[in-house]
């Protein structure tokens, strides 16, 4: 039986997946969760075979959770289900280590994409195979010194990006909420941007290109 864990923030599309998935007769859903903090902490208690998971949540978000799966257990195997057919998510996931990324459009074929990835494969769509190879090599061509942007702050960059907050951020850089806060005025006057949110969206026009 493959044992799998469904996390999604919209309750009709976690509650969908699992009668999908459990009139399977091989597949077992463990739980249906709706949060990224949620899925780390079951992902950890009920070690799923298969993790199927939404990329944009409410807090801590999809990508942000599966690096934390990840971290704990690098065998985790991990299928990201989205609506969003984004190169940076894509990019993103990859290098995380998903073993799937499906369009929820493509939804009904998930109890194959499981059994796939569940047996040592990796499950993409065409659209998605067809860009691999450029955003498998891809590199950062932003120049942070030529802004003034120390390690400290280029760290704080890239965890805004993947949706931390300020008291995540905090903890994972082992800074006081003091010390990020100034951090994140430092680096929003340095990029001349107004607030968190066009930070994360420089990241991705600008840094992660």
């Amino acid at each position: 039986m493959i044992r799998v864990l469904i996390v999604d923030d919209d309750p009709l599309v976690s509650e969908s997946l699992k009668i999908i998935l459990d009139s399977e007769d091989d597949i077992e859903v463990v739980a249906a969760l709706s949060s990224g903090a949620e899925a780390v902490d079951c992902a950890s208690r009920e070690k799923p075979d298969v993790t199927v998971m939404d990329i944009r949540m409410d807090g801590m978000n999809g990508l942000t959770a599966a690096e934390r799966i990840l971290a704990n257990d690098p065998g985790a195997k991990i299928i990201f289900l989205t609506t969003f057919l984004d190169d940076e998510y894509i990019n993103r996931a990859l290098k995380l280590g998903a073993r799937g990324y499906i369009i929820k459009q493509d939804a009904a074929a998930l109890a194959t994409g499981v059994r796939a990835v569940n047996d040592g494969q990796s499950v993409f769509g065409g659209k998605i195979v067809d860009r691999l190879p450029d955003l498998l090599n891809r590199k950062e061509k932003f120049d942070y010194e030529e802004f003034g942007i120390t390690d400290k702050e280029r760290q704080l960059i890239e965890l805004v990006a993947d949706g931390l907050s300020n008291k995540e951020i905090a903890e994972k850089m082992f800074l006081s909420d003091g010390t990020v806060r100034n951090l994140m005025s430092s680096v929003l006057a340095k990029l001349d941007l107004r607030d968190r949110t066009q930070l994360a969206c420089f990241y991705y026009q600008k840094i992660r290109v």
